[in-house]
């Protein structure tokens, strides 16, 4: 491969990272506990958006709603790390990159 094809090849990888990580920053996922009593939403970059608490969930005791909202974070968390999973192992593959490659955030 010549050193031009390989340098636009690189540019190439450059933009779709970065155009995929800007869709990132907008995506978001929401992660739930104590049966959709808790739900948190956060953005790609683990920023939290919105906390919705059901009224019934402030009927528990202080420890218990502070469980569910850590919880709810959490299961948030996993959800965006799974997003950011996909959608980078997409741009991997349209980049014919081997799967499992782990490509910077």
């Amino acid at each position: 491969m010549k050193l031009d094809e390989m340098l636009k090849r690189a540019r190439d990888m450059q933009a779709r990272m970065e155009e995929a990580q800007a869709g990132l920053r907008t995506a978001s996922a929401t992660g739930e506990s104590g049966g959709g009593l808790v739900k948190v939403t956060l953005n790609g970059s683990y920023e939290a958006l919105r906390v919705d608490i059901e009224p019934a969930a402030l009927d528990e005791d202080r420890a218990v709603l502070e469980d569910l909202i850590a919880a709810a974070i959490n299961d948030g968390a996993r959800r965006v790390a799974a997003l950011q999973k996909e959608r980078m192992g997409a741009v991997a593959t349209q980049l014919g990159l081997p799967p499992g490659i782990k490509l910077p955030m």
